[in-house]
């Protein structure tokens, strides 16, 4: 740092009025015990009842809760949460709660992804308006969900703005290809052990799979540090997915 740059100006407001909301966005991934297996069935739709219980509840006063079955898909995990909320708090006083029903008790978290809304850094010049959908997430928009935590490279950071935009314009250019899938990402810097959490939304899991082989050719792809592990799962209702156990 030179001796005469001058004091930085703040970059967030100090004043909690004229902060713009942000969701916090978790994704929460479930291993069944497989000894809840063997209670009996009452057992069984009693303890499913209780947690979609305490879901509801939270979804009934803001939260926003979408359940996604991996049964068959993945082994090590049997289920996941999309959970969003602009309380932080709130996220963790769901999870207190599904703690401590009987079903929780037989779940074993296996993974998690913290992360949070805000505007891209990169502009879309196909669709301007693409980035105002990125400050505030709309989940459940597919059929389908492919979930992976992002890790780009220091040396992509350390590139100059207008050289890493030419390099997202050909990666947006791609995506744009691909309009039965719906992209959604979310930062975690400083929250979580990825840079960002990408989820993908669609009904045609074939296009995913044009589409993410097609985006390894891309230069962006080059600066790539770690896009695993990678989550497929089968959105339902909660009664649908916690059925399926």
């Amino acid at each position: 740092m030179g001796p005469n740059r001058p004091k930085p100006e703040p970059v967030t407001p100090s004043d909690p009025s004229q902060r713009v909301p942000k969701q916090w966005v978790s994704f929460f991934f479930y291993e069944l015990d497989t000894a809840f297996r063997s209670l009996s069935e009452q057992e069984q739709t009693e303890a499913r009842a209780e947690f979609a219980a305490v879901i509801q509840k939270y979804q009934e006063s803001g939260t926003i809760v979408v359940p996604y079955s991996t049964v068959g898909l993945r082994s090590g995990c049997d289920f996941f949460l999309w959970r969003i909320d602009y309380k932080l708090e709130r996220l963790q006083e769901l999870q207190v709660e599904l703690n401590r029903t009987k079903l929780g008790k037989h779940l074993k978290a296996v993974q998690s992804f913290l992360s949070m809304s805000k505007r891209s850094t990169y502009i879309d010049k196909i669709d301007p308006e693409h980035d105002n959908v990125r400050t505030r997430i709309k989940p459940g928009r597919g059929k389908f969900i492919f979930v992976y935590p992002f890790v780009k490279s220091r040396e992509w950071y350390l590139l100059h703005p207008m050289t890493r935009q030419g390099i997202m314009d050909e990666h947006i250019w791609v995506g744009n290809k691909y309009p039965t899938v719906k992209l959604n990402t979310t930062y975690s810097f400083g929250v979580d052990d990825q840079d960002f959490v990408v989820a993908f939304e669609g009904d045609y899991p074939e296009d995913f799979v044009e589409l993410v082989q097609e985006l390894r050719e891309t230069d962006s792809s080059k600066y790539t540090v770690r896009d695993t592990p990678f989550y497929t799962g089968i959105k339902g209702t909660l009664e649908e997915v916690l059925d399926k156990l």
